[in-house]
């Protein structure tokens, strides 16, 4: 898929989820996603349990994470042990 046109299954509305991108036509947030994927859930599971999703809608969360942290600079979390 195109990758302008996977970016576009992700959208920002201050009105739906506070402002945080979501899935088109959904009120599933990126970062939720992401955190399904995180904790070991596969993208078949995802899609089982949210049957309105695509894998390109999955995948369309990666891309804008991706994106999103391109330009970042990162501060630790916390501080390593001395």
């Amino acid at each position: 898929m195109e990758y302008k046109r996977l970016l576009e299954r992700i959208t920002l509305n201050p009105k739906v989820m506070t402002g945080k991108p979501v899935i088109r036509g959904t009120r599933l947030t990126v970062q939720y996603i992401l955190n399904l994927l995180a904790t070991g859930a596969t993208i078949d599971e995802i899609l089982q349990e949210y049957k309105g999703l695509t894998k390109e809608d999955i995948f369309a969360c990666l891309l804008y994470a991706s994106e999103t942290l391109e330009n970042t600079s990162f501060m630790p979390i916390m501080e390593a042990a001395s």
